[in-house]
């Protein structure tokens, strides 16, 4: 997948990329068309860099009923030519997430258009497990026919139904589809399961790599087989190094450490690290310089593993680095270090910013320092990363660095962030925002009532406007 263009933050497109609560309040205030075209521009061009971590699927769906908006546009994007030319979730994931959260809220037109699209579509597995949470028992029974009729009838089809009843991510359809009673549909089912049953069983009886009795040597040359073949071994290696080295190999796993072929190198590292071996940190020092770009990462990564004041020291020194060591230092006093370590948390998160923007991933583990080390002179540069970041993820912890740092926070962007799309930042709002404010107990309740809305959010609103708190 391409990052996506995302436009300004000042523009309501912007916001609604980013799912900023600003997103839904400008867009309640803008003229119905160009809120409703900003909308689906979201929903049909996913702005998100990673959907792993980034939620908008709830937050553009309250978007809709908010603005009584139809589905027409995602109905032309998933049924239309391109949806078998291009088959990859991303392209389709969000709004069949979107429609999932419209059916939960009663709108029948999504519901209906989910089981056209699991029963036709490219990404018919990801409407499926929609359906799984929301359908009743006989919307999914009458999908099993053209399901199943994906699934060709011979041994090629009949592994590939394994397969995909095995890893089903939502079982309750297949599981449903097993009790009936017609053999080309509970039949094959029933078989499917028991092959896919049988698969797994067969993969557990067969494990690769090291086995009981190896030789420290063993696992090192283990480790540089799977590096030769593109394969990152050296963490399960040093795990397994644990288990089979003692006092008398230390010798041999420092060397391999300071001058090893890669593979193993990288694995000696690993090892060392979790062991807060005396010598580690220098071997870490000379691996981050060294020209293999491999032992130079696998280096910084070990360090980043480690624990104890001896780390901590270290990263002091090198915190002013200019290189991934150094940005791995101020990543460490930034989770680890103490008040006087403010100063170079605080030039780290500047100098990350101002050298590589707010999105850059080196900002996540900066914002939390600044926040756990309660750095107030660092709320305007955590301003600037609020606005600007593409990341929800990234502006939620955001949010909650400045609900540590920022006296503002509370009638400033906590606001705001009762409509933010992420959770976790909607919880932090409903803890911290001012509450003389009608729009915010306005929406706090609305949050308390909204059967969609995450138990942790309703559980901080409730904190503040239960029997025992005060009156909002």
């Amino acid at each position: 997948m391409f990052d996506p263009f995302i436009a300004p933050s000042g523009t309501l497109l912007g916001l609604l990329q980013r799912g900023r609560g600003d997103g839904t309040l400008h867009a309640l205030a803008a003229p119905r068309p160009e809120a409703l075209a900003a909308l689906n521009h979201c929903v049909l061009s996913d702005p998100r860099h990673d959907w792993q971590v980034e939620n908008r699927s709830l937050y553009y769906a309250r978007l809709y009923l908010d603005l009584d908006g139809g589905i027409e546009e995602i109905e032309r994007h998933l049924c239309g030519p391109d949806d078998h030319l291009d088959t990859d979730d991303s392209r389709t994931g969000l709004a069949l997430s979107v429609l999932g959260h419209l059916a939960s809220y009663g709108r029948e037109d999504a519901l209906a258009l989910l089981r056209r699209y699991a029963a036709t579509g490219a990404n018919w597995a990801w409407a499926l497990d929609e359906l799984a949470l929301r359908d009743d028992d006989a919307g999914l029974r009458a999908l099993a026919v053209p399901v199943l009729g994906r699934f060709p009838d011979t041994e090629e089809g009949a592994a590939e139904l394994a397969a995909t009843v095995r890893d089903a991510y939502e079982p309750r359809p297949w599981r449903l589809w097993a009790e009936d009673p017609r053999e080309a549909i509970g039949g094959r089912i029933r078989a499917a399961s028991e092959r896919g049953s049988f698969d797994r069983w067969q993969r557990q009886m067969r494990p690769g790599g090291p086995r009981p009795g190896w030789s420290v040597q063993a696992v090192f040359d283990w480790a540089q087989q799977g590096h030769e073949r593109g394969s990152a071994l050296h963490v399960p290696a040093a795990r397994c190094l644990n288990a089979v080295a003692g006092p008398e190999d230390r010798p041999a796993i420092l060397e391999a450490a300071r001058s090893g072929p890669d593979g193993a190198r990288c694995a000696a590292l690993h090892y060392l690290a979790e062991a807060r071996d005396p010598a580690v940190l220098d071997l870490i020092e000379t691996g981050a310089a060294s020209p293999s770009h491999t032992v130079a990462e696998a280096s910084v990564a070990a360090f980043e593993r480690m624990c104890g004041e001896a780390a901590v020291d270290r990263a002091r020194r090198w915190a002013r680095r200019p290189d991934a060591l150094g940005a791995s230092a101020a990543g460490v006093l930034a989770c680890r270090g103490g008040a006087q370590d403010a100063s170079l948390v605080l030039g780290a998160l500047r100098e990350a910013v101002r050298g590589e923007g707010p999105d850059t991933p080196r900002l996540w583990t900066l914002v939390d320092g600044a926040g756990r080390l309660g750095i107030a002179c660092a709320a305007p540069v955590l301003r600037h990363v609020y606005r600007e970041t593409s990341s929800s993820h990234l502006r939620g912890r955001t949010a909650r660095a400045l609900a540590a740092t920022d006296p503002s926070f509370a009638t400033g962007f906590a606001v705001e962030c009762l409509w933010d799309c992420e959770e976790t930042t909607r919880e932090v709002a409903a803890l911290h925002a001012e509450t003389g404010d009608i729009k915010v107990a306005e929406r706090l309740r609305r949050l308390a009532a909204d059967p969609a809305e995450e138990a942790e959010v309703q559980t901080a609103v409730r904190s503040r406007i239960g029997p025992d708190a005060p009156a909002v």
